[in-house]
C-alpha cells in the first residue's frame, strides 16, 4: 500500500463512521417547537335556551339546571305579583349563560333582567303560593 493510501484509508473510515452516527441522530431528534403559540380563539355563543321564566310572585330569582340565581333588579309588582306587561305565572323567552356566574332572560316583548348565581343556594328564597 502506498503512503497515500495510507493516509486516506482511516479518513475514508472515519467520514463513513460520522456520517452513520449523524444519521442516527437526525432521526431521534423531535423537531423544534415554535417560539410563539398564539392562544386558541373561542368565538363560540354564550349558552341560551328557552326559558319560561316564573313570575307569579315577582321576577326576583331563577333555577338554570341546578344553580339557583338571583335578579340584579327585582322585579315586582303590586302585592307580590308579576310586574305590569309581564306574564303571569310564567313568561317565555331565552335564558343564556353569559358566564357560569351570570345570566340574562330576554323575551319578544323587549323584557330583560340580568340574574347572578347565589353562590351554595339549595332552594328558592321566596316560596311564592
Amino acid at each position: 500500500m502506498s503512503v497515500r493510501g495510507k493516509i486516506w484509508r482511516p479518513i475514508g473510515v472515519m467520514a463513513v463512521a460520522v456520517a452513520g452516527i449523524a444519521c442516527v441522530y437526525a432521526t431521534r431528534i423531535p423537531p423544534p417547537s415554535p417560539l410563539f403559540e398564539p392562544p386558541a380563539l373561542s368565538l363560540a355563543a354564550p349558552d341560551s335556551m328557552p326559558f319560561d321564566l316564573l313570575t307569579h310572585c315577582g321576577v326576583d330569582e331563577a333555577k338554570i339546571g341546578t344553580v339557583y340565581f338571583e335578579a340584579e333588579v327585582p322585579l315586582i309588582g303590586t302585592a307580590q305579583s308579576a310586574p305590569p306587561g309581564w306574564g303571569n305565572p310564567l313568561q317565555p323567552g331565552r335564558m343564556t349563560l353569559l358566564t357560569p356566574n351570570r345570566a340574562v332572560f330576554r323575551d319578544d316583548l323587549g323584557h330583560e333582567v340580568f340574574f347572578r348565581a347565589r353562590p351554595g343556594a339549595t332552594a328558592p328564597k321566596l316560596l311564592c303560593d
